[in-house]
This record gives structure tokens, sequence and C-alpha cells, in this order.
């Protein structure tokens, strides 16, 4: 367990900040009222998460003292029976940097049984990248869903007809089967037989979900919120009141989609030019574009299709030191860890994708998918060979989301920066609210250097004032 710890702390350390399956608190004043939304977001996300107690984030994850560990720990086991099911804990001890902290092991709840939800108030939490959110009743409903297996993408799409199907995505895809599946599915020569055993179509001719979403003309027709939502933060330069750069919504076909989204990051992303050894030159861009294309064919390819997803587009967003891409809908048959490690397929919507192996874009000619489970090493072996950090892959059950960033000079944390005097004002704190009387006399400084180390540390937004203009003045830390 310690050595565990150990690499976590590392982990946390090098990114500067909380990972989506790791939350830390100081604690050193009891149990923060935030754990409620953890404990519950953490039980319904894949593979649960852990807790660390008694690290203070705000100053590079230090160790600070916890003035009753066991308090700590019997506190954290009566919050867990306060969730609708009881959020399963493994709670043990464990050390960092030669100090005690406690670390608790939230277990993921049983899919059946999610939403994990707050008893009293019957509101469940979601973990996402940046944070704890409320579950809302559409998100609710995708827990629900879960319990299933999808075969959304197997539904007939009322109203459609073979006409609403492109001419030459179908012709490319068709040609494909014959070409390279001649034994299997190719062996049938009348195209609307083949188009119906790929599942393409019902007997009637009418298009699936699957079909029209991989080959139709126009499937917006039928769901408006199949598209890519594109869009890239303002540059300096921009005016002040710009509030996105190149924002646009991709439509048609997955074929046209992909090669439209490619199109949109060739006109967006910045580039640089870079020498090689030989001595040519040519230009970089600021994220490979084959890993862009692979992870836009992963989140169009694998989005959920349920009901409860109609509204929701996939997102791309383009800020200053990170590319983000999200689609509705966690991994199925999977988890993060396991993530390009394997050589394991799974597919969440296996129709579609077993057609979109056989689908090509419209202009190049290219194939959307393989289907091999080759498309994530493609993106580490990009990021790698750019330069660039390894992608961080977030599951959040009922929505994925992948963000590329640009490598960042080591910022020292405000914990390496405090001296001797402000650190030990900061650990004063930690215990609740004092006066400079009260640490004078506890740390046995003078007034004049804690109320210097009470202005830097009020200055970097570690310490809050309270009190003043006639009242008693104390300060605290910052709640967690």
């Amino acid at each position: 367990m310690s050595q565990h710890v150990q690499d976590l702390v590392a982990r946390l350390r090098a990114s500067r900040g909380d990972y989506d399956d790791v939350e830390v608190k100081s604690a050193a004043g009891g149990l923060p009222q935030s754990l409620t939304s953890t404990l519950s977001a953490l039980a319904n996300h894949p593979g649960g998460g852990t807790i660390i107690l008694g690290l203070d984030e705000a100053t590079g994850f230090r160790p600070v003292r916890l003035s009753d560990p066991q308090a700590l720990k019997q506190g954290l086991a009566h919050k867990a029976r306060s969730f609708s099911p009881p959020v399963q804990l493994t709670i043990s001890d464990a050390e960092v940097d030669g100090a005690p902290v406690i670390v608790a092991r939230v277990h993921e709840c049983d899919p059946s049984a999610k939403p994990c939800r707050v008893t009293a108030s019957g509101t469940a939490y979601l973990r996402g990248y940046d944070g704890d959110f409320p579950l809302s009743d559409l998100e609710e409903q995708a827990f629900l869903a879960a319990r299933k297996p999808p075969l959304f993408d197997r539904r007939v799409v009322a109203g459609a007809t073979r006409e609403d199907l492109d001419g030459d995505l179908v012709a490319a895809f068709l040609r494909s089967v014959r070409e390279r599946d001649s034994h299997g599915l190719g062996r049938f020569t009348d195209d609307a037989e083949l188009l119906r055993r790929a599942g393409v179509t019902a007997p009637d001719g009418t298009p699936t979900v699957a079909g029209l979403l991989a080959l139709g003309a126009h499937p917006q027709e039928w769901f408006p919120r199949f598209v890519i939502q594109a869009s890239a933060e303002p540059l300096p330069s921009d005016p002040e009141e710009s509030r996105a750069r190149n924002q646009m919504t991709i439509t048609g076909a997955i074929p046209r989609m992909l090669e439209e989204a490619l199109a949109w990051a060739r006109r967006t992303f910045d580039t640089s030019v870079v020498s090689a050894p030989n001595g040519t030159v040519r230009d970089q861009p600021s994220y490979p574009y084959i890993a862009f294309r692979e992870i836009i064919a992963n989140a169009l390819l694998h989005r959920d299709l349920d009901h409860w997803s109609a509204g929701m587009a996939v997102e791309v967003r383009l800020r200053s030191d990170r590319l983000i891409v999200s689609n509705p809908g966690g991994l199925y048959g999977i988890t993060v860890e396991r993530l390009g490690r394997d050589a394991v397929t799974s597919a969440r919507n296996a129709r579609l994708v077993a057609i979109c192996q056989h689908a090509r874009t419209p202009d190049a000619g290219a194939r959307v998918v393989e289907a091999l489970a080759s498309g994530i090493p493609i993106v580490a072996g990009a990021l790698a060979d750019a330069g660039l950090p390894p992608a961080r892959y977030l599951d959040a059950a009922i929505r994925f989301t992948v963000v590329l960033q640009q490598p960042t000079a080591p910022v020292a944390r405000p914990g390496k920066r405090l001296n001797d005097t402000e650190l030990r004002v900061y650990d004063a704190l930690a215990a609740g609210p004092h006066s400079v009387a009260d640490l004078k006399q506890e740390l046995k400084l003078s007034a004049a250097n804690i109320r210097k180390a009470l202005r830097e540390l009020r200055s970097r937004g570690l310490v809050e004032q309270l009190g003043g203009r006639g009242q008693p003045t104390v300060y605290q830390n910052v709640a967690e």
C-alpha cells in the first residue's frame, strides 16, 4: 500500500493537480464537507477511486498534521453509510515523506445499483476531469440504460428509405466488402442482400441507425445532434468581444465528418517550423493530425446512441494549452488502464463499427477505422514523436474525454517557495481560525513576522481574513 501511495503522490505532484480517480484533502481541520460529492462521484466512476487525507494540494501535496486520525477514519466510515447504496470503502494508513496519511479506497458501485446517490438529498454526482458535478435527470438515464447490452445501432429508422443513403459512400462500401471479404459477406452478389446482411438496412430496405450514420446522405435529418461541435479559444490578437474562434458544426455521415474535422484542424491548429537532422524543414502542427483523426474516429464510432444522448454532440475544444475531445457514452467492455496495452477490441456500437471497417472517406478514399485496437497506440506514438505528453483518457461512465496537452515548464508549487515562517503559520491555521495573538503564543514568533507571513499567504490565496472593522480579526486557511 505504501509504495502505491508513493506512486500516486508522485503522479499528483508531477501533474500539479488531482486526477479523475484520486482526490486529496488536507483534513487538518476535520473531515471536509466536500467529501460528500466526492464519495458519490467516485462510487459512480468506472473502477472507483482513491481519497487521501493528510496532504495539502495548495502547497505541493505536502503532508499536514492530522489532529485525530482515528476520528477521521470513523467519520469516513460513517459518511459512507449516508448513500444509497452505501459506499464501499477500504480504509488504511500510509506514510508520505515520513508523515502519516489516511488512504480510503472507494470501490465502484455495482452497475445494477448505479447511480450512487446521497440519501438525504437524492443527488448523485459524476466525476469530471475538472471536478464533481450533480447528475442531471438525462444523465441518470444513461446509468439505467447501461444495465442492458447496447443494441441501439441496430434499430430501424422510421421514415427513412434506401434513397436516404449516400450513393458514393454505398458504392465504396460495397467495393471494399467484395475486395476484402470476398468469401464472407462479399460473396453476396446482390447489393440489396449484402446491405441487409451487413446491417445497413432492414429486410424491407429501411436503413438502420448504423447504416444511416455510416453511409447516410444526411443523417442529421433524423439525428440533429449527431454532429461535431468544434471551436477554438480566441487568440490574444482577437477582438476582446470574441468568444470563440473557428467555431463550426460538422455534419454528414461519419466518413464525411471525419474528413471535415481534419480540415478544421488544419485551419485551426498552430504550426511551427522545425528542422530535421538532414537539414530539411517542415511545418509541425501543435497536435499531430493522425492522433486527432484517431481520437475523432473513436468519438464518432463509440458515442452513445440511446435516447438520453440524442441531444448531445461530440465536442472539440482547442484551448491555448490543451485539446479536449469528448463524446457521450463511456468505455464499453474495457477500462482506461487497458487502453492501448492489450490487443483487445470492444465496441459499444458493434454493427456501426463493422460497417465503418469498410466505409471510405469520399475525397481521400481512406479507411474510417481498422477495429484492430491500433488507434490508441497510434495516438501514443504520434504524441511521443511530436514531443508532447501522453494523452489523458477520462472515463466518467456516461461521457468519455480525451485531453491532449502542450508541454509545460515545471512550475514550483506554492509550498516550494514559502519560507519556514510562512509554512509554520499556514500549518497552524490548518487546525482552525487564529488571531495574530494566538499565532504568536503558539509559534513563539514576533507579531511583525506573523503579519508579514499572513500578508504573503493572503496574496497567494492560501489564507483569508475574517472579521475586522470593530470585530476581532482572525485568519484561516482557504476552505478545501
